[in-house]
């Protein structure tokens, strides 16, 4: 026997036993610990206890997910009647009559062949079982893209992705069909997505996982993130909702609100409840009417709203709800019911969208008010008066009003439109004429077409809301009835202006908002993998800033620690980075002082001013003698003047005679200015070094060298000492052409200015040394 036939056959001997046992394998009142006699109220109660202890998110218990299938799966039979009465009686669920009627159905021939019937292997997730409450909310991509996401401006929407196979999908079943169910009932829009036939939607919507919940409002998509439970699913729901829809009325702000029409060129609405919380079935309402109504809610047990309920005769005990249109002292419709539905609220507030003569703001309530005519036996007129705001126009405003309400017709539309703020519309009407200059006019017309085309008649004078006015419209429609053609004159005028649009910069703000909250809830809430080119370019900026700044921390300080650069090397490169805001600081110099204050550098203040001087600084210091102390000072301060105002630089002189050996030691170091001398030289201790200017900077232990001129030069003009291997051979001669009595004393600092903005640009020749030595 073939090894395939013997294991069908074992199996088929194997289904009754089976098919006996798996009936009594599950009891939906032993799940849940509840009796047969229970309420529903009591399995709710057990359910929600057993869902909280065994949701797999809360409890680790490998056997977690298992079990709360289980507690899910019996709470969804006890939770439907019918469920419950057939697992009763048949001790069983499901549609069949008892397992005794099924039994014989476990196994079917078909030719030679045999098959399971497929109630014997029931899976939730078979796609052919599941659940057909959500067939009727399935969204498609083009259905979505065309009718679902222009509908949100209306609606909210509340979406769930969902698929096979998926264990967290039947544990939040039983809430959604209830929400569901209820909201669709309130007025908000129900989805349904299965990723796996609609994936394209699914990544559309953000969802990489299931089950996902989202809502939809606006256009824009805001997720899910709490416990799937109805309040949870309700509040999101709320929450999604503009926060001013409805405003609270009592008895100190009513007549402010009711009088709002003017402005607003809205009816206002208001709902007399007993319920202290705006229903949400009035905040629905109010979302999917905002363009057109504006909604108050008065809670009539609250404190403060006797006066109101009283004027208008209101029944506490009833839920009312009132539209007033332009008499705030009566309303214009009444509606009153003990539970408001959808139904009765939309058919109450959709004849009431526009006041009784309503003002043309905007292209859009043009065309609503009036519609272009699309057939002889549906003719519309609309009625218009041209005026302006003021006292001046409000009595031939107040005379149209009546006319308009004593005359109201389904084929005749009273509007009006302030010529000020549409004066293209205006003057296409009135041809700017003399006498209708500064005073309110009068026209009829039809839209011929959606492009603008009209026919019109205006009367023939202003007008003035006299009996005689109204007499002559009133004679004027009557004919119309009869006769179109009156409407002798055509034109094309443009689009509206839009009046009630907000400035550009307070739309840019509430864009500005909605791109923030936008980025926040992105940055928290959606898909990482969404967000990770975003993150990638973010971490890769800060990397790079914070790599530049190490780079240069450990160059700067790096500079303390390095040998002094040979000449070339020095030569080459003149500047350094920390240099750069020290010239930068004096290229605004300007002398914040009316003198130069000049410091000697002794060994008291020898620390503080060179040694541990801050970064950036730099001591300017003068070589004089007692002898020409005077005049080089004069001199020194004239020449530095105009460098006092940068705070970076400090000025100091030092005494040669007090302090010889330190300047030599330095020089030292200069060894194109400075050869070390020869110790059997009789003309060492002769050299003269008064005029000498060292710069020096105590952090980085370098200075910069300015050598005094020769004042014999050739035209004058002094010169640098700078080859110092034919001063000495001069000095050895008896020539020493820079010793004081050959030279004026003040023209050894001529050129110190120079000298000084070649140093604030970093481009003089640097001489560094190892360490500062002691000034005794």
């Amino acid at each position: 026997m073939e090894p395939g036939r013997a294991a069908c056959i074992l199996l088929l001997l194997l289904l009754p036993a089976l098919g006996a046992a798996a009936p009594g394998e599950f009891d939906p009142y032993r799940v849940l610990g509840v009796g047969r006699s229970s309420s529903q109220a009591d399995i709710k109660k057990a359910y929600k206890r057993l869902a909280r202890e065994w949701h797999p998110d809360k409890n680790k218990d490998p056997g977690a997910e298992d079990k709360f299938i289980q507690i899910s799966k019996a709470y969804e039979i006890l939770s439907n009647e019918e469920k419950r009465a057939n697992f009763d009686r048949y001790g069983d669920a499901g549609e069949s009559q008892g397992f005794s009627q099924q039994q014989h159905r476990q196994f079917h021939r078909f030719h030679d062949g045999f098959y399971f019937d497929e109630s014997f292997f029931h899976f939730p997730f078979n796609s052919e079982r599941r659940d057909t409450s959500d067939e009727k909310y399935l969204l498609h991509f083009s259905h979505y893209i065309n009718e679902i996401v222009p509908d949100s401006f209306k609606k909210p929407y509340l979406i769930k992705i969902t698929s096979d196979w998926c264990f967290s999908c039947i544990h939040i079943e039983p809430v959604w069909k209830e929400v569901a169910q209820e909201l669709e009932v309130l007025g908000a829009g129900i989805g349904v997505v299965h990723a796996g036939y609609e994936r394209r939607l699914a990544h559309h919507l953000g969802a990489h996982s299931t089950p996902t919940l989202l809502g939809l409002i606006n256009g824009k998509i805001t997720f899910f993130h709490n416990a799937v439970v109805r309040e949870n699913l309700r509040q999101f729901v709320e929450n999604l909702l503009p926060g001013n829809l409805v405003e609270k009325i009592t008895d100190k702000n009513y007549i402010r609100f009711l009088s709002d029409w003017k402005k607003d060129n809205k009816p206002h609405v208001l709902l007399f409840d007993h319920m202290p919380v705006v229903p949400l079935l009035y905040k629905l309402t109010a979302f999917a009417y905002r363009d057109y109504l504006s909604f108050g809610y008065v809670y009539v047990g609250l404190r403060g709203t006797e006066e109101l309920s009283s004027q208008y005769n209101i029944n506490v005990y009833t839920p009312t709800m009132m539209i007033f249109k332009e008499h705030i002292d009566r309303p214009a419709d009444v509606v009153q019911a003990r539970e408001m539905k959808k139904q009765l609220i939309d058919d109450f507030l959709s004849q009431n969208k526009f006041l009784m003569v309503a003002r043309l703001t905007n292209q859009r309530v043009f065309q609503e008010l009036c519609p272009v005519k699309k057939s002889h036996r549906q003719r519309k007129h609309c009625v218009v008066l041209f005026t302006r705001e003021g006292e001046k126009f409000a009595e031939a405003y107040e005379a149209f009003l009546t006319f308009a309400v004593a005359n109201t017709k389904d084929t005749l539309k009273f509007v009006h439109i302030y010529s000020d703020r549409q004066p293209e519309f205006a003057d296409a009407l009135l041809m700017d004429e003399e006498k209708y200059r500064g005073r309110s006019a009068v026209v009829v017309l039809e839209r011929r077409n959606s492009a603008g085309k009209i026919a019109y008649k205006a009367l023939e004078e202003a007008w003035q809301g006299s009996k005689e006015d109204n007499f002559i419209l009133l004679d004027l429609l009557d004919q119309l009835r009869t006769d179109p053609s009156l409407l002798s004159s055509e034109t094309v005028v443009s689009d509206l202006n839009d009046e009630l649009a907000p400035m550009f910069l307070i739309r840019w703000f509430y864009s500005t908002l909605d791109y923030i909250s936008d980025c926040w809830d992105s940055l928290f809430h959606s898909n990482w993998r969404e967000m990770m080119p975003l993150l990638s370019l973010l971490f890769s900026a800060l990397f790079i800033l914070f790599g530049t700044v190490i780079v240069q921390a450990f160059s700067d300080s790096s500079d303390t620690r390095d040998s002094p650069p040979s000449g070339k090397e020095e030569t080459a490169t003149k500047t350094e980075k920390n240099d750069a805001s020290f010239s930068k600081e004096s290229n605004s110099r300007i002398p914040k002082k009316g003198f130069v204050e000049v410091t000697e550098l002794t060994d008291i203040n020898y620390t503080s001013n060179l040694v541990r001087l801050r970064p950036g600084h730099m001591n300017v210091v003068l070589i004089l003698s007692n002898s020409t102390k005077t005049p080089l000072l004069q001199k020194f301060a004239l020449e530095v003047y105009t460098f006092t105002g940068s705070s970076s630089l400090h000025f100091s002189f030092l005494s040669l005679d007090k302090h010889r050996e330190w300047l030599e030691y330095l020089l030292e170091f200069a060894q194109d200015a400075a050869p070390i001398p020869n110790q059997y030289d009789k003309h060492f201790l002769e050299r003269d070094y008064t005029g000498y200017v060292l710069a020096l900077n105590g952090h980085k232990k370098y200075f910069c060298l300015f050598k005094p001129h020769r004042s014999g030069d050739e035209g004058g003009t002094p010169g640098l000492c700078e080859d110092y291997n034919a001063l000495q051979l001069a000095e050895a001669k008896g020539k020493s052409s820079c010793s004081p009595g050959s030279r004026s004393i003040k023209n050894k600092l001529h050129k110190l200015s120079f000298w000084m903005e070649r140093l604030l640009e970093g481009s003089l020749q640097r001489f560094y040394i190892p360490s500062w030595p002691a000034l005794d």
